[in-house]
């Protein structure tokens, strides 16, 4: 019998602050939150991971006395990042990455297929807004600004190709899928990096879906999201690595 469940599903109302806590530090170490950033606030990462604003708060309580983050309270306060890794960020990628790294293949694979596929439908698809709309997000994304301006240039450039597919279940999947590989809370890692990647996929995948090359658009799709998939494999190797050998017991020596 195969198992269909999704494997980075909401977290349940079981799970402790410290599970939450062990998600947030990935996040905040493979980029989806960058130094400065506000994270989401309490009520906003409930809903995206769908617990108790206690357990939120339980969470955010560790990660600022691991030094991750700084609560500012009052007006334009929340959650903010101090540092990208603390000595628990270790622990914590272990736990809400290398623990389920069978599922994440699984998830790498499948997004692939699917945005592949989205990529082709519009392609198919797209109408006269639905062209205008997404060079006028390439436009955008082009000259952002900002890190934060370029992530959510990023992703609304994808979203405006899932809507030309004119078909609501793929953009909601493609919602999913973003949240999935995110650890749920719909933030995709970000750097000066990633964005000078991304830049000639973007052109690319723009190009072809305006043109109607289905093919074209399919194939430049299934590369893109790699860039994604290698950020969160670099994390896993680098933690990976620091695993001590397993010791020899001295009953079987």
């Amino acid at each position: 019998m195969i198992d269909e469940s999704p494997p980075l599903g909401p977290l349940h109302a079981a799970t402790t602050g410290e599970q939450i806590a062990h998600r947030l530090s990935t996040a905040i170490a493979l980029g989806e939150f960058s130094l400065g950033d506000r994270l989401p606030s309490e009520r906003e990462l409930a809903a995206l991971l769908q617990v108790s604003r206690e357990s939120v708060r339980a969470a955010l309580r560790r990660l600022a006395d691991a030094g991750l983050i700084e609560v500012r309270r009052g007006r334009g306060g929340g959650a903010f990042v101090r540092a990208e890794w603390a000595e628990s960020s270790e622990n914590a990628v272990r736990e809400a990455l290398l623990a389920q790294w069978e599922d994440f293949e699984a998830l790498f694979d499948y997004r692939r297929l699917i945005e592949s596929l989205i990529a082709r439908t519009a392609a198919d698809r797209a109408r006269d807004d639905d062209r205008a709309a997404i060079r006028a997000v390439l436009a955008s994304f082009e000259t952002a600004a900002s890190l934060a301006e370029a992530r959510r240039l990023d992703t609304e450039l994808h979203f405006a190709v899932a809507r030309a597919t004119h078909n609501a279940r793929l953009v909601r999947l493609h919602q999913l899928l973003l949240s999935e590989v995110s650890l749920g809370v719909s933030a995709e890692p970000y750097t000066w990096e990633i964005y000078e990647d991304a830049r000639p996929h973007h052109r690319a995948l723009a190009e072809a879906v305006v043109r109607g090359d289905r093919e074209r658009a399919a194939h430049i799709a299934g590369e893109h999201f790699a860039i994604t998939e290698n950020v969160l494999r670099r994390l896993a190797a680098r933690v990976a690595a620091t695993e001590p050998p397993a010791t020899e017991d001295p009953a079987e020596a």
